[in-house]
């Protein structure tokens, strides 16, 4: 499972992403490198990015702050309704 530290750097890696995702600083710059403008190389380096980011997160920690703690003590867990209806569509 993953550690705390991990958890918070994915959060911080992700965070980077939403923030960095929109050039602000670069609106009203004309500048155009290689025949398109230097905003849209930004945005493909951010796509670029994003992918090897989500897909590192796929690889290594896929499941955090989804899937159950398997170390969790069994109180911490999570239980039926008490009427012991799981949900779904009852398959």
């Amino acid at each position: 499972m993953a550690t705390r530290l991990r958890r918070i750097g994915w959060a911080l890696a992700f965070l980077a992403l939403a923030v960095f995702g929109i050039p602000w600083f670069l609106w009203g710059v004309d500048t155009v490198v290689l025949g398109l403008p230097v905003w849209l190389w930004w945005h493909i380096g951010v796509m670029v990015g994003a992918t090897l980011l989500f897909w590192l997160f796929a690889r290594t920690d896929w499941g955090i702050w989804i899937e159950p703690d398997p170390t969790a003590e069994p109180d911490d867990k999570p239980t039926a309704e008490p009427n012991g209806d799981r949900g779904g569509d009852g398959r």
